[in-house]
């Protein structure tokens, strides 16, 4: 059916009744974009929305990159995607960690990891947000998924068991769906209003994000360099230029945010070092609070969440959005098949399957990166010389590293098709 005909049919209602769709997807960053390409991809005929509370064109203010693994990026490859990116996406090419201090005037490198999956498949990419957005945008645009920006899911409610849900929107108007997807963040409202509890602590860290413009090219090798505060992780983008990731203690960070540009400068050189020359901040400097944050259920009937509202982890393994593509993934084939065989989409047993699907992944992800955090975000002695040794033996089994490069990757475990390559 074509994208203009597949509108209309989700559209045709009688005037004053409630929009009538299978799916709506509560946020229109990443993970909502590719959740609703994703099913339309697949399942042409379905009637799918995406609103976010956002203003129209926000998303094009964004300066950020995100790093992209192997796996989702052979899912956006599928879904058509990828191409719109590629121009502006810098490989991984390799990937060195150090533990020191500050101060240290020499950090030893404790581990080296080639970038490549597979021969002429880098384990990640670093892309642009806004490259990321625009093209999901464009593949939602090309499968007749209407984004609303400027409008909110304000309240929904089943009113009668096993009917669509009944959402409220905040210009006023009523939708009836049959599954409501939630990708609103980590504050999710929408899992609030569903009633299901999270685990959470924080870490009392903040990360900085930043992108920095040096003069020696980086040669596609991004760093992770383990410091007493937290990791600062130097990540390559095109040209050069390079985008940081800086965990600092709240204090700190504050502090940072509110200096001067001089002194900032001088303690991201203490972090950052002179080995690619004279650097620069470019553009604005954003900082976010570090927590984790785990949903305790991931559905409710004809309800599910999906990427930071289903689970927010420290930034650490670089893992929170490619846990986002495989929730987005998972619940599109989920949701795929239960159609092809005329299932409800939105009942609980459907739904469910995503659960078992993704929940065990992210705990263990969100319990890994905790730890990790924890072992390195510190200057005790005996513990940076175990972990030291443990890096160095790490780097010395082939068959360790290229286990960590398949988990970074996202090409462990039983993943979806979609981030196999092939289609539902």
């Amino acid at each position: 059916m074509a994208a203009a005909a597949k509108r209309k049919t989700a559209t045709k209602r009688a005037s004053g009744d409630p929009e009538t769709l299978d799916v709506l997807v509560a946020g229109a960053g990443y993970v909502g974009l590719a959740t609703a390409a994703a099913i339309a991809h697949a399942a042409p005929h379905l009637a799918i929305r995406v609103v976010d509370p956002a203003p129209e064109g926000v998303w094009k203010n964004d300066a950020r990159a995100s790093a992209i693994a192997a796996a989702a990026i052979r899912m956006l490859e599928e879904l058509g995607c990828w191409k719109d990116m590629l121009p502006e996406a810098e490989p991984i090419r390799e990937m060195i960690v150090t533990d020191s201090r500050t101060g240290d005037p020499v950090r030893p490198v404790f581990l080296t990891f080639d970038g490549e999956v597979a021969p002429g498949e880098p384990f990640a990419h670093m892309v642009p947000n806004v490259t990321m957005n625009g093209a999901l945008r464009e593949k939602c645009d090309a499968c007749g998924v209407t984004v609303s920006q400027g409008v909110a899911v304000s309240a929904f409610s089943e009113e009668t068991p096993g009917a669509p849900l009944t959402a409220t929107l905040s210009d006023g108007s009523t939708v009836k769906t049959r599954l409501l997807v939630a990708a609103d963040g980590a504050r999710s409202a929408l899992r609030a209003m569903a009633g299901i509890r999270t685990v959470h602590w924080d870490y009392g860290q903040m990360g900085i994000v930043a992108t920095i413009a040096h003069e020696r090219p980086h040669e596609g090798r991004a760093e992770e360099h383990f410091l007493p505060a937290g990791p600062f992780a130097i990540l390559p983008l095109r040209g050069n230029r390079s985008s940081i990731v800086w965990s600092e203690t709240r204090e700190n960070a504050e502090r940072l945010l509110a200096a001067d540009d001089f002194t900032f400068d001088i303690e991201l050189e203490k972090r950052f070092g002179l080995h690619l020359g004279e650097i620069r901040v470019e553009g604005q400097k954003r900082a976010y609070p570090l927590g984790l944050t785990l949903a305790r259920d991931f559905v409710r009937p004809r309800f599910a969440l999906v990427g930071d509202a289903a689970h927010g982890i420290h930034p650490i393994a670089g893992q929170g959005l490619n846990l986002g593509y495989k929730d987005a993934a998972a619940l599109a084939e989920t949701v795929v098949e239960a159609d092809r065989l005329g299932i409800d989409i939105g009942q609980l047993d459907v739904l469910q399957r995503y659960e078992r699907w993704r929940r065990f992944d992210t705990w263990q992800m969100g319990v890994t990166t905790d730890v990790l955090n924890r072992l390195f975000s510190n200057d005790f002695g005996p513990l940076r010389t175990i972990r030291d040794i443990g890096l160095g033996l790490v780097d010395r089994m082939p068959g360790m590293k290229s286990f960590f490069i398949g988990q970074a990757a996202g090409l462990s475990g039983p993943a979806p098709r979609l981030l196999r390559g092939e289609p539902i």
